[in-house]
């Protein structure tokens, strides 16, 4: 099978834009003689040599309307070829390089499209293709003699991703070696495909790694994606948008792209769609540097200066023609670009080159026409030029001048292709001077393993060296570009190998703000504050505030703190809950506290003039043993004060538990005996003049100290089934804001204990009242009764009233202090009420009036039992004498409470 043939069933070629048919008919245009020849070499650079390398530059821009070439590029086209020619002239001077061998070139014009460069390309195959003359005759009958096409060994180029995937399909069918110096689509990588390609810039996959990184770095997660429609800006955002999803933190708002012929008015459709994500400030760009330019005019003519932050790939890098005329829509861009550097002597070479020592460059007239302003001749391509050129201009004095920045890279990749043909040369040709016989016919598959094995210092002192894929490593510098009151000037702000290294301070925006401009779908949420994603979109978000007892667990998440913790101040853990006790110095316990105080005094003064007057008839118609059992229950009652507001503890629980009841216990235990008494002897003189059974003060004492046993015994059983301890409650002041949460520490006494506790005194209590009421009846001058039966309804009154205060406030927040100051108050008030209506009288009688304290007279209980009946009849007649008559039948009675005698006064 043929050679045209072999390409129309290639798998590379079926995966290009061209059909077989196609490109069968333009390889039989260039080898069939019968076709009208093309002009030889007006649009390509020959370079006689022993080995021609072939070479691929963007010497015109896209054409427009349907031209396959536009406007000249000076840099991107006149630099880089310049600079190939540079190289070859210095490989060829150099008698350690190749030595006896010299390089030539066969350089084309890709005009920055794919198809055309395709076409063009098939220059360097043409000698591989195989010609079949036999039925070829001249009009002479002669033999017709063909050129001989250039051998083309290697090719340095293309520029543009797109068309060195497009150029690589052909050259990999004939194992022609291909070496980019510009070309950085991470589809280029694959060994598979593009086996022949190699490439002495980095992919785009570091390319996109190094951007992620930079835009982490600036702290913007919410970026959109623009491409130009090809292989280098979608492949370049492809991996831009793989690897963010990979290591997350940054969402992609929208992602747009640059049509290949974009129609009128594109570009500000692209403007406004971008403003539909306003948020979305930041604009990762993988696109040519046209379209870089016409998206800068858009931006500018909508007004939306300032507004987008540009992170430009290495086809921005630090060019200036793509923001000459919009500086300011382009201040703050961040942009990137393979590391390299300046070569001086390129520059040297350069301003050397003029019209008359430069004439292998076809495209260097043109070049002078652009660059200088002027025309040349009648010919030029500068029809509307004022002024002609004189031919003795000179780069950089009458025109600025900038090496463009993929020199370098060119240069890297000629003499990457010198390196491996001159070890090539150096084995297969050991000690022959110039090319042998066996590198006549070079083999490009053998080439190609000479050139991944190749490792110098390139032309900016740079390690150039190839991996298994033919990528070069991935090193990187980071511009901003930069408006200052002197100059515009893309600056340098860091620089990428394997990680970002960024200096922060040396960015400076359009707003002249030091600090970096923010494009976040959402703000950061706060200390104590949980994300909300929205739906489908990780970086979009709202704040909520962990609320209650709840912690911020994580980025997203909230948590409810243990039980005896609450949130600390930022939300972002627990922290102990303080812990407190009803305090001394606490309003709540200072008036508990005062009252106590009073009534101890009151009682102490009580007991002591009881104890020197213990003889003294009050003292002794008191009854001494009954008024000393109820005095210490007073006393008790007041004492409680204290360990039910000390500071909790083993032996101030135990005390609370003991003293709780016992006081009440000792004091209504006694009154009882008493009224039980005072009724069973009224009840007695009813029936017979015999004196009841135990009234003697031996027999009250058992009596009494039998009733205060039960509730010893009670508390003992309490102490056995549930041992005094401390706790901490939580949940008593544990308030809805947690600032205000509280544990308290408390003894363990829960209201049923407390119940039970003061249960059985309140029993006494009530049965008290109940004889008190029965023995209203009896006469005025029985002095005890009366003043009990007041004491029991006002005693009465108190307990009452502190139930429901007490059991109200059981879910309040001040329940310890309510309940605390109650209890000891009411224990305080019921028993300053039987101190001050049961005995204060007499220590009235005893210390003011000690004269009424003398026996007057004595009877026997008959005499008292005689006096209780005549009362009740004399009950009976008030109803049928005028007020008054009754009293005069009766003398006053005062009734002594001393034993079995009794005494009056008359």
């Amino acid at each position: 099978m043929n050679w045209p043939f072999k390409i129309f069933f290639s798998e590379g070629i079926m995966n290009s834009f061209y059909t077989g048919f196609d490109l069968l008919c333009l390889l039989l245009q260039r080898t069939d003689p019968l076709m009208p020849p093309a002009p030889e070499y007006a649009h390509s650079i020959r370079l006689d040599g022993d080995i021609i390398l072939g070479g691929l530059f963007p010497v015109h821009a896209r054409g427009e309307r349907g031209a396959p070439c536009g406007e000249l590029k000076k840099e991107k086209g006149i630099h880089r070829l310049e600079a190939m020619l540079f190289a070859i002239d210095l490989i060829n001077k150099d008698p350690d390089l190749l030595p006896n061998v010299t390089l030539g070139a066969r350089i084309l014009d890709t005009c920055s499209r794919d198809t055309y460069a395709l076409e063009q390309s098939l220059t360097f195959v043409q000698a591989l293709i195989e010609r079949d003359s036999t039925d070829v005759r001249c009009a002479s009958g002669e033999q017709p003699i063909f050129a001989k096409p250039d051998k083309i060994v290697g090719v340095i180029g293309a520029a543009a991703s797109s068309v060195s995937i497009m150029v690589a399909n052909i050259l990999r069918l004939f194992k022609i070696p291909q070496i980019s110096y510009a070309s950085t689509a991470p589809e280029l990588s694959d060994n598979t495909r593009y086996d022949f390609f190699s490439r002495v810039v980095p992919p785009d996959s570091y390319q996109a790694q190094a951007m992620l990184d930079i835009v982490t770095a600036m702290g913007w997660n919410y970026v959109s994606t623009l491409a130009s429609e090809g292989n280098y800006g979608e492949s370049g955002v492809e991996a831009f948008v793989q690897i963010s999803r990979e290591t997350g933190g940054v969402c992609i708002a929208q992602s747009l792209k640059i049509p290949r012929e974009p129609r009128p008015g594109e570009f500000d459709k692209i403007i406004l769609r971008l403003l539909e994500t306003p948020n979305a400030r930041a604009v990762v760009m993988f696109a040519n540097e046209d379209d870089i330019r016409r998206v800068l005019d858009a931006a500018k003519r909508n007004n939306q200066t300032g507004h987008f932050l540009w992170v430009g790939s290495d086809s921005w890098g630090s060019k200036i023609s793509p923001v000459v005329q919009q500086e300011s829509v382009a201040e703050g861009a961040i942009t990137i670009l393979p590391k390299r550097a300046s070569i001086e002597a390129f520059d040297r070479y350069f301003k050397s080159r003029s019209l008359s020592n430069n004439r292998r460059n076809v495209w260097f007239a043109e070049f002078w026409e652009e660059n200088f302003g002027c025309k040349l001749g009648m010919h030029g391509k500068r029809p509307g030029s004022p002024k002609k050129c004189t031919g003795l201009e000179k780069v950089g004095r009458d025109s600025t001048y900038e090496q463009e920045g993929k020199v370098q890279f060119v240069m890297d990749a000629v003499y990457a292709m010198a390196y491996a043909l001159h070890r090539m040369h150096r084995d297969l040709c050991s000690g022959y001077p110039g090319l042998c016989p066996r590198m006549s016919n070079i083999d490009g598959k053998e080439l190609l393993g000479y050139i991944r094995n190749v490792s110098f210092n390139g032309s900016a002192k740079t390690l150039v060296v190839f991996n298994e894929n033919g990528d070069a490593p991935g090193r990187y510098d980071i511009y901003q570009y930069q408006i200052t009151n002197r100059s515009t000037e893309y600056r340098i702000i860091g620089h990428w190998t394997d990680q970002l290294h960024l200096n922060m301070k040396a960015m400076q925006w359009a707003s002249g703000d030091s600090s970096v401009p923010a494009s976040v779908c959402s703000l950061p949420c706060q200390t104590g504050e949980r994300k909300k994603v929205v739906k489908g979109v990780l970086c979009c978000w709202h704040c909520e505030r962990c609320e209650g007892y709840h912690y911020q667990a994580s980025e997203f998440t909230c948590q409810l703190c243990p039980y005896e913790q609450r949130p600390d101040q930022n939300r972002t853990g627990c922290q102990p809950i303080p812990i407190i006790k009803l305090e001394w110095h606490s309003p709540w316990a200072v008036a508990p506290i005062f009252i106590a105080i009073l009534g101890i005094l009151a009682t102490t003064f009580v007991v002591v003039t009881f104890v020197r007057h213990n003889d003294t008839p009050i003292v002794r118609a008191s009854g001494r043993e009954m008024s000393y059992v109820l005095l210490t229950g007073i006393f008790l009652c007041y004492v409680t004060t204290f360990p039910m507001i000390a500071a909790p503890g083993l032996a101030v629980c135990s005390f609370r538990r003991i003293f709780l009841g016992l006081g009440m216990c000792f004091s209504y235990a006694a009154l009882l005996t008493k009224t039980n008494r005072i009724h069973r002897i009224f009840e007695q003189g009813k029936r017979s003049v015999a004196a009841p059974r135990f009234i003697s003060p031996a027999s009250q004492l058992v009596i009494t100290f039998s009733l205060i046993s039960v509730q010893l015994m009670g508390v003992f059983v309490w102490f056995v089934a549930d041992p005094p301890h401390t706790i901490v409650d939580y949940g008593e002041q544990r308030t809805q804001d947690p600032e205000n949460a509280r544990g308290v520490l408390k003894c363990d006494i829960s209201d049923l204990s407390l119940i039970c506790s003061l249960g059985y005194s309140i029993l006494l209590m009530v049965t008290c009242t109940v004889y008190a009421i029965k023995t209203r009846g009896v006469p005025e001058t029985f002095n005890e009764a009366k003043p009990i039966g007041f004491t029991m309804y006002t005693t009465c009154i108190i307990w009452l009233a502190f139930i429901p205060i007490f059991f109200g406030t059981a879910q309040s927040a001040e329940r310890m202090y309510i309940q605390t100051a109650t209890l000891t108050v009411s224990l305080s008030l019921s028993a300053s009420v039987s101190l001050g209506m049961l005995y204060m009288p007499k220590v009235y009688i005893i210390i003011l009036h000690p004269e009424q304290n003398v026996p007057k007279c004595k009877r026997s209980f008959k005499a008292i039992v005689t006096a209780a009946t005549m009362t009740n009849k004399l009950s009976q007649l008030a109803s049928e004498r005028p007020n008054g008559e009754v009293k005069t039948e009766l003398c006053e009675m005062v009734f002594f409470d001393s034993g079995p005698s009794l005494s009056t006064r008359c």
